[in-house]
């Protein structure tokens, strides 16, 4: 409590000392809580069997073998552009123009996303309430030298000037040391209850919740009338990494304590530091820059973290991650990824075949984990002896098989459901005689006479750490998809959105995070999350990582900032135990100068059939020469440190073929700058820039007997857009790389080709190496590569991530200066110009 004017003058006001905060709220309805609640320093807040084998000589019993219904595939459309543009196609097509208006309303911001401050609110007392006895200030007024000493900001109406939202006099008449309100006597420095108007919502996230009396040190102040004060409160500081009985012994006769400090900016929840900047988290690692070698010849670094990639499609934040925290001294390694599209997982495999790609929803990945420590306890830790019965080693080998009996050779593979599988725990069966067409998956049940052959997968499951057990996995990345807040779904849940099953995923993340306790959390997801609902799941997510008492950093970064040609403006939340230093954000290393679209590209036809091709030039840019380096020279450690099978190869320069009406279309698109379709025959631009029929050209058709514009185009976003048929150009900017190729409603056509943009051209943008190919149908490589966090930005994120978990970060400012040698192509380059790899056959022309 601080003192100020006295009640005869003026409004009397408590300005706030370092304010005691909350953890962040899932919403605030606004009504007046229980003035036992509310406190100026407020809580944290099973199938049929299969038809039998051939006939054979088995030499002991084993687990019958059931062949299951043939595993559900993708299906593979043809890579050609649909005729007419579908319904959600169009409803994207609008859902992004909305979303571009208000992004380019709000300041294009490179990195952080400052959180809202929260100011509380007083409350008057009734007269009953207090006592019938009105607040008031106590004893001699303070000298007004001493007080001009002391509250120098209180006496400067420059400052006042500056708070256009302080409607009344803040100016300071006098001040006071003491106050009385309901007969107690208040001194200036106490700590105290206050009303406010707000609301506590309790978080369960997998057992754990928010501790009513854990709060946060702030430096957010704001005033307060003085009858808003209800009582003293004692509040403690408790080490976050105290243990749990002598925090318990500290905290037992507290009101109050508080582990962390809270920041507005870029809502950080993060370790108190020393007055020195730093805090115990930053040496309790261990690790200093003297235990890594940052020069060893191959470019390799001296410490090894492990990653697991949720949601992870092709890889490109793991990918990224890891080039990033190798320039930092880093060797991080994608042991894991986790994703439901089976070509996102054969491209990430290609490319990290040392990875452990399983193609799962994560919901099973979560329930086999928990599976999984189950077996490894009894059959690793526990070591359990197996006895005569039930054995396959015990069994008579001269004893006939029954005819659907037949002999495991091995176990290869385990879930947990899936695939139109009841949950459970299922293993992929070698059977003995068979080749891999006919290896089943079978559940644990029916292979209760081969315990000896489960004992052998768990124990060398276990040695090569084919799942993750708590502990195992040092990061955790990952984009959970929330569809349930897209703007073309019409049934959103506004007033609980995690009730939509189409966001659940926001919460099995964070399950997965609370039951593996990761050193670093690194969630990634669109704008929408912070916008809507106020806010919602970005607050749940911010506030799952707190109660789970992790520091927590949200933040918002821009691809085009860190070398891209592209806007994509995304959420990152940081995630670190207490143990461990909290990631910055790295401040932008490039200018957003215009918004539009600009590729990379190459001479190539509509049709295109050949996935690998040769280049036919040398690079002519830094960034050619930059995006063609081989695996060694990006200090990529997929492959062993070795170059891939087809590196120096020009991959997946394959465009989605237009069908014939809008390939006719294209080439009647002008070449030029900003040209689509209101520059063809028969349109013209009316008022307000909304286009319409000229009533003096007859309209044009095409062979076929369509029209050259197409009436969807017409009416597009009421006649306003810009965007059907329209051409990008060498000089801007893409908004955003897009997961579908079609022309129809978006600005995708190559520059000076009648043709959209390829699986290439859109993986450089969003900055692929090219060496890093893609699996599938074209559509899908359109949606892998559309899917996935710009590489550079994960990059240069990942930079970050090695720097604090080597302990060199230092201060508690959110933001980071990447080092000159992050950015500069010089030494990348010239490894480029001496290696085999980055000298190809040439390459067809680039602009």
């Amino acid at each position: 409590m601080a003192p100020s004017s006295p009640p005869s003058t003026a409004p009397t006001r408590v300005s706030g000392r370092k304010r005691a905060v909350k953890a962040p709220e899932i919403h605030q309805n606004q009504e007046e809580v229980d003035i036992k609640r509310r406190r100026m320093a407020s809580s944290s807040s099973t199938s049929k069997k299969p038809k039998p084998p051939p006939k054979q000589a088995k030499p002991a019993k084993a687990g019958r073998k059931r062949k299951e219904e043939a595993e559900r595939k993708e299906p593979v459309e043809d890579d050609v552009c649909a005729e007419e543009p579908d319904e959600e196609e169009m409803a994207m097509g609008e859902d992004e123009a909305e979303a571009e208006e208000q992004q380019q309303e709000a300041p294009a911001a490179a990195a952080g996303s400052p959180g809202r401050k929260r100011v509380t609110q007083p409350m008057r007392r009734s007269a009953a309430a207090a006592g019938d006895h009105d607040p008031e200030f106590v004893g001699a007024p303070v000298p007004e030298a001493e007080a001009r000493s002391n509250w120098p900001k209180r006496y400067d109406r420059s400052a006042a000037a500056k708070r256009p939202e302080e409607d009344d006099e803040i100016n300071a008449r006098c001040h006071y040391w003491s106050a009385k309100v309901d007969n107690i006597v208040y001194s200036l420095g106490d700590d105290v209850y206050v009303k406010v108007i707000d609301s506590l919502v309790g978080i369960d996230v997998d057992g754990h919740k928010h501790d009513p009396r854990r709060v946060f040190l702030s430096e957010e102040k704001n005033d307060n009338v003085l009858d808003c004060i209800i009582s003293r409160v004692k509040i403690v500081h408790v080490d976050p990494n105290m243990d749990s009985k002598a925090k318990a012994q500290l905290i037992e006769h507290c009101d109050l304590y508080y582990d962390m400090s809270y920041s507005v900016a870029y809502s950080t929840f993060a370790n108190i530091l020393s007055e020195n900047g730093a805090s115990g988290s930053e040496t309790a690692s261990g690790i200093s820059s003297d235990d890594v070698d940052l020069e060893t010849p191959s470019g390799a670094p001296g410490r090894t973290a492990t990653l697991l990639d949720l949601y992870s499609g092709c890889g490109g934040m793991s990918t990224g991650l890891c080039l990033g925290a190798a320039l930092a001294g880093l060797k991080l390694e994608t042991r894991w990824a986790v994703d439901l599209n089976s070509f996102a997982c054969q491209s990430l495999k290609y490319n990290h075949p040392q990875t452990e790609v399983r193609n799962e929803k994560a919901d099973e990945f979560l329930a086999l984990l928990k599976e999984w420590a189950v077996l490894c306890k009894k059959y690793v830790h526990e070591d359990v002896s197996l006895d005569s019965t039930g054995s396959e080693d015990q069994e008579d080998e001269s004893s006939p098989l029954d005819k659907d009996e037949f002999v495991v050779e091995k176990l290869i593979g385990i879930c947990y459901g899936g695939s139109g599988r009841e949950n459970g725990l299922y293993f992929k069966v070698k059977w003995e005689g068979y080749g891999p067409e006919e290896d089943t998956w079978e559940p644990i049940d029916n292979l209760s006479d081969c315990p000896l052959k489960i004992k052998e997968f768990v124990q060398e499951g276990y040695r090569k750490k084919i799942l993750p057990l708590p502990g195992d996995v040092d990061v955790i990345c990952g984009g959970p998809p929330c569809q349930g807040i897209s703007g073309f779904n019409r049934f959103r849940n506004r007033d609980e959105p995690l009730k939509d099953e189409k966001n659940k995923q926001m919460v099995t993340f964070m399950d997965i995070v609370a039951y593996l306790k990761p050193k670093y959390v690194l969630m990634e997801n669109v704008v929408d999350i912070l916008k809507f609902a106020d806010g919602y799941l970005g607050r749940y997510a911010l506030s799952c990582l707190v109660a789970m008492n992790y520091q927590a950093r949200l933040g918002m970064m821009v691809a085009g900032c860190y070398g891209l040609p592209q806007f994509r403006m995304r959420v990152f939340l940081w995630g670190a135990l207490s143990s461990m230093v909290l990631p910055k954000y790295p401040l932008p290393t490039h200018d957003v100068v215009v918004r539009g679209g600009a590729p990379n590209a190459f001479s190539v036809e509509n049709y295109q059939p050949h996935e690998v091709m040769e280049y036919s030039s040398p690079p002519k840019t830094d960034f050619q020469r930059y995006i063609r380096l081989g695996r060694q020279d990006m200090l990529d450690s997929s492959f062993g440190g070795e170059a891939g099978p087809e590196e120096g190869k020009l991959l997946d320069h394959q465009p989605l073929r237009l069908n014939n009406d809008d390939y006719e279309r294209v080439k009647h698109i002008p070449v030029k700058k900003g040209a689509n379709f209101r520059d063809l025959r028969g349109v013209k631009v009316g008022a307000n820039n909304i286009v319409e029929w000229d009533p003096e050209i007859e309209r044009v058709y095409l062979p076929s007997g369509k029209p050259l514009v197409p009436d969807y185009a017409m009416s597009f976003i009421k006649g306003r857009s810009l965007k059907p048929f329209g051409r990008l150009w060498w000089d801007e900017t893409v908004p955003t790389v897009v997961t579908r190729a079609e022309p129809h409603n978006q600005i995708i056509l190559h520059p000076n080709q009648a043709r959209v943009l390829t699986v290439r051209e859109n993986a450089r943008l969003q900055g692929f190496p090219d060496y890093y190919r893609m699996y599938g149908p074209i559509k899908e490589k359109y949606i892998q590569v559309g899917n996935a966090v710009a590489v550079p930005v994960a990059r240069a994120l990942g930079y970050c991530l090695g720097q604090a978990y080597l302990g060199e970060s230092e201060g508690s400012h959110p933001l980071y200066e990447l080092p000159a040698s992050f950015t500069s192509v010089a030494r990348t380059v010239a490894q480029a110009r001496a290696s085999s790899v980055s000298t190809p056959a040439g390459e067809v022309v680039e602009q």
